[in-house]
């Protein structure tokens, strides 16, 4: 099946629809759409508080209201289902009710602020500041998607290379992602999900489609990061779930105010390695399950509260995966339809049958549990040595003046690329380059991965999904270290 929208964009599913349906007959997939999803949820229980966010509470039945009338609006402007419409609002209640809205109207939804994207998406009407932009046109048709048409587009982090769109139909998200959020929510009733990640992040993508649409739970948002707040809001707010990238949590578990997180059944760390004396210190400080999450926007996912034991097993009710070539390939019911309007990228990472690959390392062991290596692409080639960014990253946040690292590569005329460990450190505290290399030699690092430049900064650059914006390093570690020795 191709969907084409209506400026020509097409999005064939690389899936095929046998295969789809297989998991469609097995259980995994719902197959509703997602505003059916949610209206279902709507009845169950209209009075439940749906959004809180910096603004306060609506219930299901308010923020319903509050949908249908942002979707009249989008019908009025002559926006329809075979629309994919830009979404231009921080976390909070609008950026909730415009996604919805795009639903309700049987649209594709695309959550991004780049200018860039939203034009190779062929995006004519976007939903920013409560308002919608775009040539208002004659009402175009709105009909129910089928569950495999694409419901939203995914945008990757750009935290190395530029972003990436990826799209997800109704079922993937209803059924191989609900599943997964399932397994992380256990055997809470009613989830409380603070999700301190942008819900444009592939990672915060659930908050919309599935603890609203699927699960009926509440979605816990503030507009936008900050450690002390965050805390605040954990013990104001009592949710039973709480979602970061490892350099929330890292900042968070440093913030010196007084916890009462009784409520929290869990806490989720995925889009990075975490730190196990973060993961340690996040354990003792909330007493709770600490989840790690290894998922991918191409379709991956697997999750453990044991990362010492590798990332978990996969669940073929999200999706199975495979090593070829040392490579990590997923294929299951939460695999995307495709890569949007980059048909070089599906001949890239797409195989036959509709498997994924991740562009990471990674093996199964004994017990089929998955175990990820690294990056393919994220090393730095030290005249002709391979080295690791990611490993070396995690013996450094060990060091005890040591709040933030991030290790970067800086180009060299002689041996092609040298690593720099760029770190925010301690108040009191200014570690040298050669005491680094003695604490890493302690741990066991080899000599031909140590760093050969050490910058130190106020704060490490964040993307976007709360990510360390690699890219960001790249430039400042070549200025200042591209002619050192």
């Amino acid at each position: 099946m191709t969907w084409v929208s209506a400026t020509g964009v097409a999005l064939p599913d690389l899936v095929p629809a046998e295969v789809r349906r297989d998991w469609v007959r097995k259980g995994h997939c719902p197959d509703q759409d997602l505003y059916s999803l949610f209206l279902d949820r709507v009845r169950e229980h209209p009075q439940r508080a749906a959004v809180i966010d910096d603004l306060g509470m609506l219930t299901y039945t308010t923020l319903d209201v509050a949908v249908r009338a942002s979707a009249a609006r989008l019908r009025a402007s002559g926006c329809g289902s075979r629309d994919i419409v830009g979404i231009r609002e921080p976390n909070g209640r609008r950026a909730v009710i415009a996604e919805l809205a795009v639903y309700a109207i049987g649209a594709v939804a695309l959550p991004a602020h780049s200018d860039d994207l939203l034009d190779r998406a062929g995006v004519r009407y976007v939903v920013g500041n409560g308002r919608i932009a775009g040539k208002p046109r004659r009402s175009a048709g709105v009909t129910r998607p089928h569950p495999d048409a694409p419901a939203r587009i995914l945008v990757t982090s750009g935290s190395e290379s530029a972003p990436k769109m990826i799209a997800y139909s109704h079922n993937a998200f209803a059924g191989g992602r609900a599943n997964y959020l399932r397994a992380v929510h256990g055997t809470t009733d009613v989830p409380r999900d603070l999700v301190l990640v942008p819900l444009t992040s592939g990672f915060g993508s659930f908050g919309v489609p599935v603890t609203l649409c699927c699960l009926g739970g509440t979605l816990i948002l503030t507009r936008r990061f900050e450690a002390g707040a965050a805390v605040r809001l954990i013990s104001g707010q009592r949710p039973t779930h709480v979602f970061a990238v490892p350099t929330m949590w890292r900042r968070m578990v440093e913030d010196p105010e007084v916890l009462n997180a009784s409520s929290v059944e869990a806490i989720v760390s995925s889009g990075d390695t975490l730190a196990p004396s973060t993961r340690a210190a996040c354990r003792e400080l909330f007493g709770a399950d600490m989840i790690d999450v290894y998922g991918s926007s191409d379709g991956a996912n697997c999750h453990t509260t044991e990362p010492e034991n590798g990332a978990g097993v996969p669940d073929p009710s999200v999706c199975e995966i495979r090593i070829v070539g040392g490579e990590i390939c997923a294929r299951g019911p939460m695999t995307p339809l495709c890569y949007v309007a980059a048909p070089e990228m599906d001949a890239e990472y797409r195989f036959d049958g509709g498997w994924v690959r991740t562009g990471d390392n990674g093996r199964l062991d004994v017990h089929g549990r998955l175990h990820v290596t690294g990056r393919r692409k994220r090393v730095v080639i030290r005249g002709g040595y391979t080295i690791s960014p990611a490993e070396v990253e995690l013996a450094i946040s060990d060091h005890p003046a040591v709040t933030d690292v991030a290790c970067v590569p800086v180009p060299d005329a002689e041996l092609g690329e040298r690593l720099c460990a760029c770190v925010t450190v301690r108040n009191g505290h200014s570690p040298t380059l050669s005491e680094l290399a003695a604490f890493l030699t302690a741990q066991g690092v080899e000599t031909a991965k140590l760093p050969e430049f050490l910058i130190t900064l106020p704060e490490l650059p964040l993307g976007r999904t709360g990510k360390v914006a690699t890219h960001a390093l790249k430039r400042v570690a070549a200025d200042r270290c591209g002619g050192a020795r």
